[in-house]
Order: C-alpha cells, then structure tokens, then sequence
C-alpha cells in the first residue's frame, strides 16, 4: 500500500545488520512512493523537511550542532561528509549509514527500485551500552525511556519525506 509507514525487519543486505549481528537495536520502517527517487534526493528531503527542521533546531541549541539546507544538499550530492550531529559511516548507491557524534546511535537511509516506483527505507540502530551474559542488552536509561517516542517520531519523519518528495513529482 503506497503512502502508508510499515515496520519491518532491515534488509539483509542493509549496513544495519553489522550491528543487529552484535546486538544492538536496530529499527526500518519503509514507505512505498509511486515514483522514481534517488538517495541523494531521499537525503535532501529528508533532512530538509519542517518536521526535521525542529530536529536541527534542537541540535543547534542543545549540543551546538547547527545545520542548514544547504548543508543537507551538500550531503546528499557528497559534496560533504558531515551534517549537523552526524557523520557519514558508509554509503553505498542505494543507502547511507550516519553516526552521530557521540557514537552511540545510527541513522540509514536507503532507497529501492520497485516496479513502478520507490520504496524508502529509514531505520536507527542504538549502540548498547552493556550486553550482559545471559544477551540482555542495556541500551542505558535515556533510550529505554524514549523508545516508545523514537518509533513514532521515525514513523513520522518517514512520512514527511515521502510527503516532501511526492509534491515535487
């Protein structure tokens, strides 16, 4: 169903899956557009969107990482390798992991070719802090208390970009 946010596991073939091997959360959330979109278009509505833009505001303020649209258009085009909190890990033609600055979370991005369309990819990854004996993993309190926004909030980006992207087919 197109325009509609579905979970799902990430794809095997997804730069998430190193750290799903090694216990850490990983999320993906998918939405299906009926049109052609690159990653470096995926990139640019993404972090561009009004939704992310609080996002940004929030980093600008609170950890003194600001970021621009242009910034984002540098990113999605590999004219950079930053963007406000993050860094690029690796990219690939299809999708893109970025660290943030603390090293203890991953956001990716990735796009799929679909018969008649896109499917877009956004998914997190939370770096444990402890992996206890018995394979419980402590992500540490601040991600265990927000879990529940961060997947509504994921749900939500996806969504606005795919929106963002679907005005300017």
């Amino acid at each position: 169903m197109r325009g509609r946010v579905f979970t799902a596991e990430p794809p095997e073939r997804s730069q998430v899956q190193a750290y799903r091997q090694r216990g850490a959360y990983t999320d993906a959330y998918y939405l299906d557009l009926p049109i052609g979109v690159t990653l470096n278009d995926y990139i640019e509505a993404f972090y561009t969107t009004p939704l992310f833009k609080c996002e940004r505001l929030v980093l600008a303020l609170l950890v003194a990482k600001p970021s621009t649209d242009s910034q984002a258009r540098a990113l999605a085009c590999r004219e950079s390798l930053r963007f406000a909190a993050w860094t690029v890990e690796a990219r690939e033609p299809d999708q893109i992991l970025m660290c943030d600055f603390l090293s203890k979370t991953r956001s990716w991005l990735s796009c799929q070719a679909l018969p008649g369309g896109t499917r877009l990819w956004f998914g997190s990854v939370i770096v444990p802090e402890r992996i206890y004996p018995n394979g419980k993993v402590w992500l540490g309190f601040g991600f265990h208390a927000l879990l529940g926004f961060h997947k509504i909030y994921s749900k939500a980006l996806l969504s606005a970009a795919g929106q963002r992207l679907g005005l300017r087919a």
